[in-house]
């Protein structure tokens, strides 16, 4: 929505409160999210970064939809993902840590997945599906199949799949972790550069500082059960300094 005169821009992402407890067979209550609150406006790169276990894929599970907090609320867009889930389809897109891309379709067939549930005419979802294949570096593999495809391509391909149905807030759960440090570090600055070029709001899951660092013009460290330690706005004009501080602090929080 549109701010109107001294009002701020309502949210994309808001936890307000929020407390997630899993209940485990013969071990008692585990809480995975203690009283958390944050908020994520429209056109930032979140970077969502801890150790494992902190509690990361259970807000990245509650921001899709997938989980429902025992106490607070999660809302994205101002509605309840788990409740209105449906509502959800074309505006909100996910690209996994693995490509997860069905082997029996073809680079384009998958591209096109998301198009289909949208009720896409079969053409303009073929077009759309090009379209993006071809900015990702892949014109001339559409219709090869994952098997025939390298680790990068095939997560270019889920990485067209997410862009191809022009959802706003874009999910990404650690998707180059699986990658080579080379081949990673080129599809970081890919997919940052077309989050920026297309105005997309986007949170990433991450272990890595220097993922967040590339990533992320914003960082929130979390501590389990999943509570913000850190949070930082990452400017592009931070000197070497400043951004020495900010690691050290990070490093300090995960290591406290």
């Amino acid at each position: 929505m549109t701010a109107g005169p001294g009002r701020l821009e309502e949210p994309v992402v808001r936890f307000d409160r929020v407390t997630k407890l899993f209940e485990r067979p013969g071990e008692g209550t585990f809480r995975a999210v203690d009283d958390l609150s944050l908020e994520i406006h429209a056109g930032t790169r979140v970077a969502l970064l801890g150790k494992t276990g902190c509690g990361k894929s259970t807000m990245f599970n509650m921001i899709a939809g997938l989980l429902d907090p025992t106490e607070g609320t999660v809302t994205v867009n101002g509605r309840d993902p788990f409740r209105e889930f449906d509502s959800f389809r074309g505006k909100l897109a996910v690209v996994f840590q693995n490509d997860r891309l069905l082997p029996w379709r073809t680079a384009i067939g998958n591209v096109e997945i998301g198009l289909e549930m949208l009720g896409l005419a079969p053409q303009e979802r073929h077009d759309m599906a090009q379209r993006w294949l071809t900015q990702l570096g892949l014109g001339g593999h559409e219709n090869d199949y994952p098997h025939a495809l390298s680790g990068g391509m095939r997560q270019r391909v889920s990485i067209a799949r997410a862009f191809a149905t022009n959802a706003g807030l874009l999910l990404c759960d650690e998707p180059f972790s699986a990658l080579d440090e080379i081949t990673g570090q080129r599809l970081r600055e890919e997919f940052v550069s077309l989050v920026r070029e297309k105005r997309k709001t986007a949170v990433f899951i991450t272990h890595s500082i220097n993922e967040a660092f590339q990533i992320g013009d914003r960082i929130v460290v979390l501590k389990r059960p999943a509570r913000i330690a850190y949070d930082v706005k990452i400017s592009p004009d931070l000197d070497a300094a400043e951004k020495e501080a900010i690691r050290a602090r990070i490093l300090d929080e995960l290591s406290a």
